[in-house]
């Protein structure tokens, strides 16, 4: 920055901690490092209105509890919670940092109401979370605001459009960052600013071209923040900082195809998967619809429909399903009989009157119950359906067109239970990562609801107090 009334270069304070990033880790770690006592600085690349990054269109966070607490109702044990999450992982998840990341769920939410955090009980549409998550009154937005509010109380320095997109790094210590002309320096930094699934340049390189030749990328849609471009993290990987993850790996979920670019947050997604079929544009099922409760499978569904002829699928429901999901925010295509439903969404006829028909003929009767896994299944057919097997025989039919919506990518850095990037397998002192930066160490592939929260939560909070530790030692450093 220069003084341009004097001509000299005009010097930035160095502050204890600096925070690159605005979401829920960013702000873990600024409220913490301040309550240990360090100068904070935390640089937001949104303009104030956007501030959060995708946070603001988060609703819960997954808890452990070995009791019912408040808003949690029964128990919800660490060994549950790690074998839900190895199951969706596919075993892809370090289980130290998974552990660490359960267990500081169960004792978080004191500290998120000090900071202005409210809970209220599991809505009466969001299946099966009443025991496992507690929601935010308010959704993410109230909490991003709440924590936004106790950091400007507490003296956390905050700059909105200040994205960051390169440090100064002298052997894996951090000695400033560059937001546009601006140099910053710090005795210690959090990286906290996301994945890259708002650059679309990276997602395409990522996904490639598939089998017939398209770019399926070029049809995702983007559930989160315009601003995650993923700019810091391209800089320290070519920088040397151990990655982690898959960058075709995310959290990506099935969601309303006429769903914004950006920004479409929970409103967009389609909750009856499992109550219904699943038709490509082929008018063929390609999936398990009910293989499981559908917090533990909704994210599945993303790259389910990406696989597909143009990334593009519908759910099918009849009359008996409704009710039974959160509904959608956008209307459903509906008829009064299956060939007026494929004829209006432009499905091969026959071919889904074919599917429909041996769906219906291979349901097995049983105990119809949409909140337990029930006997309700089909038999001969592949792909099977496990649970909730229905007929689809009573009009009138509805139909929601899906696209893939990425909420976040997981490729990101390696770290530990110091929240340290690693170069080399070796910690730095003074610069760490949170959130989605570095979500992949405990989500190599799948998702299960709330858990985003809960790994940003933890990691936040860590990166936060070792980050204030590392100033610290700095400061004594220096005096030497």
């Amino acid at each position: 920055m220069r003084d341009t009334s004097s001509g000299r270069q005009a010097v930035e304070p160095v502050v204890d901690v600096l925070v690159i990033g605005g979401g829920n880790a960013a702000l873990c770690a600024a409220l913490t490092a301040r309550e240990a006592g360090a100068s904070v600085l935390l640089l937001e690349a949104s303009p104030r209105a956007w501030r959060g990054g995708n946070t603001q269109h988060t609703r819960n966070l997954r808890c452990m509890h070995d009791a019912p607490q408040d808003v949690l109702v029964d128990a919800y044990t660490e060994e549950e919670y790690w074998q839900d999450l190895r199951k969706v992982t596919g075993g892809q998840t370090d289980e130290a940092l998974a552990r660490l990341v359960i267990r500081a769920s169960g004792s978080v939410r004191p500290w998120m109401r000090r900071h202005g955090v409210h809970f209220q009980p599991s809505l009466s549409g969001a299946l099966h979370t009443a025991r496992t998550n507690a929601f935010f009154m308010g959704g993410g937005k109230a909490l991003v605001n709440a924590y936004y509010r106790s950091a400007e109380r507490l003296g956390v320095q905050v700059r909105y459009e200040a994205p960051v997109d390169r440090l100064q790094l002298e052997d894996g210590r951090f000695v400033a960052a560059w937001s546009g002309a601006r140099r910053i320096e710090a005795r210690s930094c959090v990286l906290a600013s996301g994945g890259f699934e708002s650059n679309r340049a990276w997602l395409r390189e990522a996904w490639g071209r598939d089998a017939r030749g398209d770019y399926p990328a070029d049809n995702f849609l983007i559930r989160g923040t315009r601003y995650n471009t993923g700019a810091l993290l391209r800089f320290m990987l070519d920088a040397g900082a151990d990655p982690v993850g898959d960058p075709t790996q995310a959290h990506m979920v099935a969601i309303d195809a006429r769903a914004p670019l950006y920004d479409g947050g929970i409103c967009t997604r389609i909750d009856c998967v499992s109550l219904g079929v699943v038709l490509n544009r082929d008018g063929e099922r390609f999936d398990d619809e009910g293989e499981d409760f559908w917090p533990k499978r909704y994210a599945i569904w993303g790259r389910l429909v990406a696989g597909q002829p143009g990334q593009i699928a519908w759910s099918l429901i009849d009359a008996k399903a409704v009710g039974r999901f959160m509904p959608p925010v956008f209307p459903g295509t509906r008829a009064n009989s299956l060939p007026e439903l494929a004829r209006a969404l432009g499905l091969p006829e026959q071919r889904m009157l074919r599917t429909v028909t041996a769906y219906n003929a291979a349901c097995r009767a049983g105990t119809f119950d949409h909140t337990l896994l029930d006997d309700c299944r089909t038999e001969g057919l592949a792909p099977p359906k496990s649970h909730w097997a229905l007929a689809l025989d009573t009009p009138p039919f509805t139909a929601y067109a899906l696209r893939p919506g990425v909420t976040f990518t997981y490729l990101g850095l390696r770290t530990d239970a110091t929240a340290a990037v690693r170069f080399g397998g070796r910690p730095s002192p003074n610069l760490f990562v949170a959130g989605e930066m570095m979500a992949g160490n405990v989500l190599g592939r799948g998702y299960t609801a709330g858990v985003g929260m809960s790994i940003g939560t933890a990691f936040g909070r860590l990166a936060g107090q070792y980050a204030a530790r590392a100033a610290r030692m700095e400061d004594a450093r220096a005096a030497a």
